[in-house]
């Protein structure tokens, strides 16, 4: 079992690094910070990111993290399909895509706290995964 909660640290520590990767890459996409202004690395890769959530999400069963991990993994991996979802919606709801950045902020948090939860399993220092 610690294995497994081994491998669901680092697949959390994979999500938070995926997540800071984004925040680069459109980072240095933007023209006014000296970019090219083409954000398709940015765009490509964010297609991509739920599959970091999702393989921490079915993790969380082997490494019995708990109905309370499992339930913030979900929610993370909801809303990181949101995410890219937000952008489209431009043309017809510019209020919602709007909130791609925001929604930003919010991945990284989750992310961060679920990385957080997860380590602290597999290093033995959370009652979570006894119940």
């Amino acid at each position: 079992m610690q294995t497994w909660r081994t491998l669901l640290a680092v697949s959390a520590v994979l999500t938070v690094l995926a997540i800071a990767a984004q925040f680069l890459f459109i980072g240095l996409a933007l023209a006014q910070l000296g970019g090219n202004g083409d954000a398709s690395l940015h765009v490509n890769f964010g297609y991509l990111l739920p599959i970091f959530p999702l393989l921490t999400l079915v993790l969380t069963w082997p490494a019995r993290a708990g109905r309370g991990m499992a339930v913030l993994v979900a929610v993370l991996f909801v809303d990181s399909f949101l995410q890219g979802v937000l952008p489209q919606l431009r043309t017809s709801a510019t209020l919602l895509a709007a909130l791609h950045p925001l929604n930003a902020m919010v991945l990284a948090a989750l992310a961060g706290f679920t990385m957080r939860k997860a380590t602290e399993l597999a290093r033995g220092t959370s009652a979570e995964g006894a119940r």
